[in-house]
């Protein structure tokens, strides 16, 4: 094992900040917003749906921008990295395995993430490569950042229909990670059990693959 490949979102970084300011910019409550993400995620659909149940037609790269322009825009410390990330991919590195970080992430997540000087040899963001999972050139791009063959990287997410299913179709070898909405609400999942190289419930159950 050559190289493990992070997700972002319920993987390295808690989503509660980025919903938070979603209810807040759309003036309803922050209940409200998580009801919908979960419920768009238990009926397999992308998280963004639950913006535009709130608001039909939203249009959400322009709001985005408008946020920025208003000053609620992305922010990212380390008040929001799960406890177990710093530690894990230290430790991985520590070991000589190469980590990546790529998610689907806006071009200003990318620049946040890169600040918080994180133990990560490459980090990228689906906005920076004009290209996001699930689809395949993610990950063809993903393996080209890692510098490894498919067989010698493994993908380390929580949603199976964008992480676990389309790492593994493309070659690599997956983790899921039972963290978040998605990581809990599947882990169980026989598709995903048989799919998933792994299922693990902290990034420190990592280092221990590796030298197993």
């Amino acid at each position: 094992m050559e190289t493990i490949v992070f997700d972002i979102g319920e993987t390295l970084v808690r989503d509660d900040r980025c919903w938070a300011s979603w209810a807040n910019w759309l003036g309803v409550p922050r209940h409200t917003v998580s009801a919908l993400v979960g419920a768009v995620t238990a009926r397999g659909l992308d998280n963004a749906e639950a913006l535009r149940l709130l608001r039909p037609g939203i249009d959400i790269p322009a709001e985005y921008a408008a946020r920025e322009a208003a000053g609620q825009g992305e922010r990212l410390d380390e008040s929001d990295l799960y406890d177990d990330v710093r530690p894990a991919l230290a430790e991985l590195r520590s070991l000589g395995v190469r980590v990546v970080i790529a998610g689907n992430q806006t071009v200003r997540a990318g620049e946040l993430l890169r600040a918080l000087d994180l133990p990560a040899d490459f980090i990228a963001t689906s906005g920076e490569w004009g290209v996001a999972k699930p689809d395949s050139e993610f990950f063809a791009r993903t393996l080209a950042a890692a510098g490894s063959l498919g067989r010698d990287t493994v993908y380390v997410g929580d949603h199976p229909q964008n992480d676990t299913f389309p790492a593994a179709r493309a070659g690599l070898r997956t983790v899921h990670l039972r963290r978040g909405p998605w990581g809990h609400l599947w882990a169980d999942d026989p598709e995903v059990r048989d799919t998933a190289d792994w299922v693990v419930d902290s990034l420190m159950d990592l280092p221990s693959l590796i030298n197993g």
